[in-house]
């Protein structure tokens, strides 16, 4: 039995091992530019010992996705100021300063997804299939607009190519020019938007239909 257990602690040792070496690499070299030699080199493991836990970098990159997003759920859910009600400003605002610190945080893996995602579409879908599974919490916030949209994964798909495509602007590209923004003009801006665009009017005066 002991030795049992040991083997099982070592085999989780080496796989958090590989997943850590993953991103220091990823964030120093790039997703693209990354071999599986790399990873394990920065683990301190065997090249051999990778493929005892993923059959490719493709499949350490959607293990990587998969943990990061059980991670924020259990944040989010955790986090007593969560509020679910799309029809508060200040509930938009949470969940936009929620996704910020998360694509900060985990900026090299947001742009290996990126990255993988445009050079080998099968992969981009299976990651966005990933993330989609992690969208269908948020249908329950739209009934509390005035006018909930008709198909909500439509709206969500919407507000999260908004928000990653602005994330991905002002914290990789930006940057590279010198050009950057703080956090919280970054929030407050994603947050107008998004509230004016689900909540607010339009400029003829009239409520916003979302459907």
């Amino acid at each position: 039995m002991t030795d049992t257990v040991s083997r099982r602690e070592r085999a989780a040792g080496t796989e958090a091992a590989l997943k850590q070496a993953a991103r220091e690499v990823f964030a120093e070299r790039g997703y693209l530019n990354t071999k599986i030699t790399d990873i394990t080199a920065a683990a301190s493991r065997a090249t051999g010992s990778f493929y005892n836990h993923f059959a490719s970098k493709e499949e350490l990159l959607e293990a990587l996705l998969t943990d990061m997003l059980a991670a924020a759920d259990e944040a989010v859910f955790d986090d007593a100021g969560h509020d679910p009600d799309f029809s508060k400003i200040s509930s938009i605002r949470w969940h936009v300063a929620a996704f910020w610190r998360f694509y900060r945080e985990h900026l090299p893996e947001m742009v290996a997804v990126k990255q993988a995602s445009m050079v080998d579409p099968e992969l981009g879908r299976r990651l966005q299939r990933i993330m989609a599974d992690d969208d269908t919490h948020m249908i329950e916030h739209f009934t509390h607009l005035p006018n909930p949209p008709a198909d909500p994964l439509v709206t969500i798909s919407a507000m999260n190519a908004l928000m990653e495509g602005f994330a991905y602007t002002w914290l990789v590209v930006n940057p590279s020019d010198g050009r950057t923004i703080s956090d919280e003009t970054a929030i407050d801006t994603l947050t107008n938007l998004l509230h004016h665009g689900l909540a607010g009017e339009s400029a003829d005066g009239h409520t916003i239909t979302t459907a």
